[in-house]
């Protein structure tokens, strides 16, 4: 089904139950916040997903069990796409109609926010910190958006050229996903190398859930590409290195916070180390981590019996900024309110290595500053300042 198709699918599916009677906010009651989240716990990119979960939830955890907005609680509700957008429209269906939340936070892929939003704007719900890149989401201005990293195409546009001179790349490639989240990354390389006066040597491209790379390496070799970007996730990014790492194929491999992950090198092993990779926020090791940072796991692996990683951060992050917005808007909390109070925020650097960012009626990115990272020895390495 297109993306036009699930749009139109979706609008029409949203008059399926009644609004909330005049005066009465959705998903605000005298002693509750009602925070939905849609994520992939069942498909390719689980492993994403449930971090972003775990971090998400143990932010509404330590909320509760600190304090309340002005007397209410959160609860967080979590449904799952399976990385499927047309189980991402279900399950907005379900937590805008039936659950009937405030706000969906949070939620993961590019083509499944495509898909929602018109569930949750038809409502009047603001879609808060998407985990997507994607220009789409804060774009066009629209009053219910709000992303909270740099996109896709700006990580590549912004951290590229410093890669191609700094190893002297003659011919630029790409491999990506065939969909809106690999167009970007394409679009950011050609954007990228247009002031150097370069165009890319190669494009090449997959379907999402493909596990077999090796047509597509064979071309980026015979082109004799010495530098790939990659439009890739999790598995496409170690087949595609594990492939050309078989044939002989060596060139620089960079991708977007797509692939900034522990999992690579957990799962691809020591074939994955050299990868670079544009991040906008740091994963924590914790034999290297501040001592806030180091509090703040122990409750995490304590609450989840595991370690956490970047997209647990993420996820912390967003239910943090979140909180707080919905405070600054005041006891009287509407989606009027939140967004008033939303386009006068001014986020410091995080105590995880992000960004300061900022929102006005007219800026619904919060920033667009990324850096370099590389894996180095199983461990990704921040080797750049943020570029902006």
């Amino acid at each position: 089904m297109s993306i036009r198709a699930l749009v139109a699918a979706s609008a029409a599916l949203s008059f399926c139950c009644a609004a909330p009677a005049w005066g009465q906010q959705q998903g605000v009651s005298k002693t509750e916040i009602l925070v939905g989240t849609i994520q992939d716990l069942s498909g390719p990119l689980a492993g994403y997903g449930k971090l972003l979960r775990n971090g998400m939830q143990l932010r509404v955890d330590e909320f509760n069990e600190q304090g309340t907005l002005h007397g209410r609680k959160l609860k967080l509700l979590v449904e799952d796409s399976g990385y499927d957008p047309k189980k991402a429209v279900l399950a907005a269906q379900k937590l805008v109609n039936l659950d009937k939340v405030f706000t969906v936070a949070g939620h993961l892929g590019t083509v499944q926010n495509m898909a929602a939003m018109p569930v949750l704007f038809d409502k009047n719900i603001v879609n808060f910190y998407p985990m997507s890149a994607a220009r789409e989401m804060y774009e066009p201005l629209h009053r219910l958006k709000y992303s909270f990293a740099a996109t896709y195409y700006d990580q590549v546009r912004l951290t590229l050229p410093t890669l191609v001179k700094e190893k002297g790349a003659k011919k630029v490639c790409t491999i990506a996903q065939d969909d809106e989240f690999g167009l970007e990354v394409l679009r950011g390389a050609e954007a990228a190398l247009e002031p150097l006066g370069m165009a890319l040597a190669e494009k090449t491209s997959f379907k999402r859930g493909a596990t077999d790379f090796s047509s597509q390496v064979a071309r980026l070799k015979a082109a004799g590409c010495d530098l790939v970007v990659l439009g890739t996730i999790i598995r496409e990014t170690i087949g595609t290195l594990a492939e050309a790492r078989k044939t002989g194929f060596a060139p620089t491999f960079f991708g977007t916070v797509g692939v900034y992950t522990d999992l690579i090198p957990k799962l691809g092993g020591k074939a994955m180390d050299g990868l670079y990779a544009a991040i906008t926020a740091q994963h924590p090791y914790l034999d290297e981590a501040s001592q806030p940072i180091r509090f703040w796991a122990n409750k995490y692996k304590t609450r989840f019996n595991e370690d956490p990683t970047v997209f647990s951060v993420y996820g912390y992050i967003i239910i943090d900024q979140f909180i707080q917005a919905a405070q600054k808007a005041g006891p009287n909390l509407t989606t009027d309110s939140f967004v008033k109070a939303m386009d006068t925020m001014n986020f410091p650097p995080d105590m995880f290595g992000g960004a300061r960012s900022s929102y006005s009626p007219t800026k619904r990115l919060g920033n667009n500053s990324s850096r370099l990272v590389q894996l180095q020895e199983g461990r990704w390495r921040v080797v750049s300042d943020y570029v902006k």
